[in-house]
């Protein structure tokens, strides 16, 4: 997705915060219970999976009962503090940081589609920019500008970055950046099922992680778009774009941010049938997911899901706040609205 909405805008051109518990979100387990530090005890559980509203659509995943043994989960989406660790630790080179592979994007676009030039090529991603007016809602290109020297250290762009933004969100990362950093961290990413049971926090088959309250009236518990997206923004939460962790009261499981601030990558493949292939035999798992070692070298066209919705999020183009909402795209995407969290087994 990343290189494909980047052929889209060449083609259009050419033809109130709260500081984290831990910033370090490292696995040391506290010595007095047990948990490792950052993260909260998920309980096992059966729930019911998949759409449960009017807004529901079909690859919401049909409504089925789940079966879940317990896990840990970071209370909050990793932070750019947490991120930076990591980097310093290993000298990783994120996705956004590395220049477009030309013979690899080509294998994407029309056929006979000239190179472009090499300035064209060089590292970048996705960033927000709101319109001046109402746009047709199905052209994503309207509000997504592919910015080279965008990337996690620059969120907004080559003259932005995070100095005094340790305790936000990390962003601009890919799966592959998301599956690298839980490794190193001894975890790995939840999968759809475990996300989706951690979002309810305690609660019985609700809409979204604060409960059945209308977003409209739920502006102060999470970050997302209030008003006319995408060039209408009322802030009635406080912020244009993303918040610091812990920023919003947490879910009855202690997790923050389960709804809005930034999409979050699941380990899972996209697929409409997942978790359900298996439902005759009683307690469903997803065959389809990708295994903890992953294979960087996978085809770039395959889609991984992600779950939670962001900043952007709004009724009128994707609430994806719900907790059955999901949303999919390919491991080399990243964008200015796009992290992660990360789980670890008992």
């Amino acid at each position: 997705m990343r290189k494909i909405i980047y052929c889209l805008a060449l083609f259009l051109t050419t033809c109130t915060t709260k500081e984290p518990a831990s910033d370090t979100q490292s696995a040391t387990s506290d010595t007095h219970s047990g948990i490792p530090k950052g993260m909260v005890l998920i309980p096992a559980g059966t729930f019911v999976m998949g759409g449960k509203s009017e807004q529901a659509e079909a690859d919401e995943l049909p409504r089925h009962e789940v079966e879940l043994s317990a896990f840990y989960m970071d209370e909050t989406e990793v932070t750019n503090a947490a991120f930076l660790l990591f980097v310093e630790a290993t000298g990783y080179q994120t996705v956004a940081e590395r220049d477009i592979d030309w013979d690899e994007l080509s294998k994407q676009v029309p056929p006979g589609t000239p190179k472009p030039a090499d300035s064209l090529l060089k590292a970048g991603s996705l960033v927000f920019q709101a319109t001046s007016g109402p746009v047709d809602m199905r052209d994503y290109s309207q509000w997504w500008r592919w910015t080279i020297g965008a990337n996690w250290r620059h969120p907004e762009g080559p003259d932005s970055n995070i100095d005094n933004k340790m305790s936000y969100p990390v962003v601009h990362i890919a799966w592959e950046d998301a599956m690298t950093y839980a490794r190193w961290a001894g975890k790995r990413l939840p999968t759809e099922a475990e996300w989706e049971w951690a979002a309810q926090g305690g609660l019985k088959d609700t809409k979204y992680p604060w409960g059945n309250e209308s977003p409209e009236l739920a502006y102060n518990k999470a970050n997302f778009w209030q008003g006319l997206f995408p060039f209408q923004n009322q802030e009635q939460d406080g912020f244009y774009a993303a918040s610091p962790v812990q920023s919003f009261p947490p879910n009855g499981y202690g997790l923050y941010d389960m709804a809005g601030n930034v999409w979050e990558w699941c380990r899972d493949y996209y697929r409409n049938d997942a978790y359900f292939m298996d439902h005759q035999k009683g307690t469903v798992s997803n065959p389809n997911g990708p295994s903890e070692s992953f294979d960087p070298t996978e085809p770039l066209t395959i889609k991984y899901s992600m779950r939670g919705g962001s900043f952007l999020c709004n009724d009128s183009y994707c609430s994806g706040y719900r907790v059955s909402r999901r949303m999919k795209s390919t491991g080399d995407s990243g964008f200015n609205h796009t992290g992660f969290r990360c789980v670890k087994s008992l």
